[in-house]
């Protein structure tokens, strides 16, 4: 050391404060992590306008402007063209319309329900994902998930039993709020069964593109029942949740890349946390008790549904690899 300066063996200046590496599976939380962050925000943009929008075209503005960030993602990847090649045209057009049912089903269901509500019985879209991956995947799901989904659906009920009556006297609307949530939550669970199938020979920058440009123009048919013209202030938030919500896609998308999807994908539950902070803060929503356990329910049973299948493929791969 000379000068008060920490050297090498080459004589070069060492910092002796470097800062290590930050782990591939550490960026991947934060990245999910920060995602939803970008999602809450998004919806709570549109939850402001909810009452005043109709939701086909609050659909329309988040799908649009939302695949602004996916365009310069893509750019800066140096993926455009070639990112958006696709040898499954009518796989993505599947994908488009469940997944654009569900989100409309979402955005609708914001002008009747307070975000924790709406959130809570969305979660239940993990649930629906089994029976589905069962269903029409064919893959094996054994007693241990059946009974996570059992499970699961109480929860769900607890949460629905708060909108049509039981813990208490739904409100006007409040039924029909409900109807849409969980109608969402099984069009999305459609939805990731129609990816699952995509990611096998499709990128991730193409089924995001064609998803919402898809989606953009399949809410230019609810135009004839009732499209506003928005004020402003509306045509602002509009376009900033569209903005965030291709943000966070992205981020979603970053996020999968750096870490297995089995330990980033939990983490997507920390979106209750901002959206009661928000719901709080924003509008004065406070969970109900029924929605508090019913969600804890229902974010336990999927969390437990994902470690479980987290081990099936370890397990399986575990198979695969040994010797024969």
């Amino acid at each position: 050391m000379r000068d008060g300066v920490l050297r090498g063996q080459n004589g070069a200046p060492q910092n002796r404060f470097r800062i290590p590496p930050v782990p591939s599976q550490t960026r991947g939380v934060v990245l999910k992590i920060l995602s939803t962050l970008a999602f809450a925000a998004m919806v709570t943009l549109i939850k402001l306008v909810s009452a005043a929008i109709p939701p086909g075209e609050v659909l329309f503005a988040r799908a649009a402007f939302g695949t602004l960030p996916v365009l310069v993602w893509l750019a800066v990847r140096g993926e455009l063209p070639s990112g958006l090649v696709t040898s499954k045209p009518l796989g993505h057009v599947r994908r488009a319309v469940v997944g654009t049912i569900s989100m409309f089903c979402w955005f609708a269901s914001l002008a009747y329900l307070p975000l924790p509500d709406t959130t809570a019985i969305n979660y239940s879209s993990p649930l629906f994902g089994v029976i589905f991956a069962a269903l029409i995947l064919r893959e094996t799901v054994r007693l241990y998930r059946w009974s996570a989904v059992a499970i699961g659906f109480l929860g769900v009920l607890i949460v629905l039993s708060e909108h049509v009556g039981g813990f208490a006297t739904a409100g006007p609307g409040q039924a029909i709020g409900a109807a849409f949530s969980l109608a969402s939550a099984i069009f999305a669970a459609l939805a990731m069964v129609t990816v699952r199938e995509l990611t096998r020979s499709e990128g991730t920058g193409a089924i995001v593109f064609y998803f919402s440009s898809a989606a953009a123009c399949f809410a230019l048919f609810t135009i004839p029942f009732g499209w506003v013209v928005p004020t402003p202030a509306e045509a602002a938030i509009l376009v900033t949740a569209g903005l965030f919500g291709g943000v966070g896609q992205v981020l979603m998308t970053e996020a999968y890349r750096h870490a297995e999807a089995s330990v980033v994908a939990p983490f997507d539950y920390a979106n209750m946390i901002w959206i009661v902070a928000i719901s709080y803060l924003v509008f004065g929503d406070v969970p109900s008790l029924a929605v508090a356990l019913g969600s804890a329910i229902v974010i336990g049973s999927g969390i437990f549904v994902m470690w479980r299948e987290r081990r099936l493929g370890r397990a399986s791969a575990a198979r695969e690899a040994a010797p024969r």
